[in-house]
């Protein structure tokens, strides 16, 4: 008997998104991830100047609005041919790190911790499935308590994010040709102080509860598996001129590793609301125009492939790449990488802040091009991120993003594969089709970010 279960929307995640399943013999055969939020940044840049591209792209997502600006002011800089101050590369690396661990934080403790621990019985507890918990009133206890410390974290995060980048979420420190905020010696106290108070939480609470949380569900090393393919594009650049990255990029499958290289890159329609095309789409090509109703279409997330192939990305990815997590490719491995990434990034941003110098420059002028084409390429929260731009007369013509939930919830491609988020829930067993907290727990382990994922809906007057 197959019976059809359908998870919409997705809860506890940046926006909502939407599973279609199909539970045959208690397993999962088919599903479908869909992503319905509206969007339109590609299409609303068109015509403005390309120095707004790092303020208007924040705004695709407040919980990760300093990895858009990020990628949006490298592709002005690669374009240009400018290259920020030291300060500006460092300022701009510690705004975007603080923005990564206030994500880590929340999804953590507020996204995800939710499916493991039963919490008090008030909103936004509640309401809640009834069965799959398994920890101790004692624990569970310890780990609400952890669950509000949480709160205040994040927002320590927040506090470093608006002190280098005047406010936050969408900070207006990182721009083309480097940062805006130079900081002097009480700034760089105060970065200090506050970040050993992050540093501190993740390390004798954060990291010890995600280990009880691996060690109470070690199933959740089983599930959520999918094929070895990771991809990550370079995060974190050690020099000004963007020639190293502290998170190196790298393409790893089925145990071998390559350099990343942006020609591979395609993007397929066929399942996606946009008109179909023949072949597939180059990143250089206009945006398709949207077709809201469209046979086979399940989505607004079009199908990121490299190499024809759906890879995942995400901090899972980059740990593999640096070599310092590589157990293997499920819920759990994504849930301990996340956190794992935490304590790196700490370390990270105390050498960067010891780096920062007083009353030396922030900015690089420069003169914005009035034609060609650069790419914008960083890492991400949820991983790697893609920013095209194209300049005719001073003034963007095109523009094209491709997020790192583009990627992991991508549909089916143009010969049917699903993406990397379908691919991790085939084959999941369902206890209870009524209660399907194996899907919450796989689709989570992803941090999913749809309001990142989609791109625009029309409507017709008609």
């Amino acid at each position: 008997m197959t019976e059809k279960v359908v998870v919409g929307p997705i809860t506890r995640a940046n926006n909502e998104g939407h599973i279609e399943l199909r539970v045959e013999g208690g397993k999962v055969v088919d599903c479908r991830s869909s992503a319905l939020f509206f969007r339109g940044f590609e299409m609303m840049l068109e015509g403005r100047d390309p120095r707004d591209a790092p303020y208007f792209t924040e705004r695709i997502c407040g919980i990760c609005s300093s990895a858009h600006a990020t990628a949006a002011a490298f592709a002005l800089e690669n374009l240009a041919g400018v290259v920020p101050p030291k300060n500006g590369n460092l300022l701009r690396n510690l705004i975007f790190g603080a923005d990564i661990l206030q994500n880590h934080v929340r999804h953590f403790y507020m996204l995800a911790l939710p499916d493991y621990v039963r919490g008090p019985e008030r909103p936004p507890f509640v309401p809640r499935y009834k069965h799959g918990y398994r920890l101790t009133p004692e624990v569970e206890g310890r780990f609400i308590t952890h669950y509000f410390e949480a709160v205040n974290i994040s927002r320590i995060a927040h506090e470093l994010v608006t002190t280098l980048g005047g406010k936050a979420p969408f900070p207006h420190g990182i721009v083309a040709g480097g940062a805006t905020v130079p900081p002097d010696a009480a700034v760089i106290l105060d970065l200090r102080a506050k970040l050993s108070v992050i540093a501190r939480f993740i390390k004798e609470k954060m990291t010890p509860d995600a280990q009880i949380i691996a060690e109470s569900y070690p199933e959740y090393f089983r599930l959520g598996r999918r094929p070895q393919r990771l991809l990550v594009i370079g995060a974190f650049p050690k020099e000004p001129e963007r020639k190293t990255f502290h998170w190196p990029g790298g393409v790893v499958e089925n145990g071998t590793m390559a350099n990343f290289k942006i020609d591979p890159v395609t993007e397929h329609v066929r399942h996606s609301y946009f008109e179909d095309r023949p072949g597939t789409e180059p990143l250089d090509a206009p945006v398709p125009k949207p077709r809201p109703v469209k046979p086979g279409a399940y989505t607004w997330t079009m199908a990121p492939r490299y190499q024809g192939k759906a890879f995942e990305v995400g901090p899972l990815a980059r740990l593999w790449v640096l070599g310092r997590y590589r157990r293997g490719v499920s819920a759990m491995d994504r849930l301990i990488a996340r956190v794992t990434e935490c304590g790196h990034l700490c370390e990270l941003m105390r050498q960067w802040i010891d780096e920062l110098a007083p009353d030396e420059p922030v900015f690089t002028r420069f003169e914005t091009p009035e034609e060609g084409e650069a790419y914008g390429l960083t890492g991400a929260m949820r991983g790697a991120l893609l920013h095209y731009l194209r300049l005719e007369k001073g003034r963007i013509s095109r523009y094209r993003i491709i997020t790192p939930s583009a990627w992991n919830f991508s549909p089916r491609d143009d010969a049917g594969r699903p993406g990397p988020v379908e691919e991790a829930l085939l084959g999941t067993p369902i206890a209870d089709p009524k209660e399907p907290i194996e899907v919450g727990r796989i689709v989570r382990s992803f941090d999913p970010c749809y309001s990142c994922a989609t791109h625009i809906i029309v409507r017709s007057s008609s």
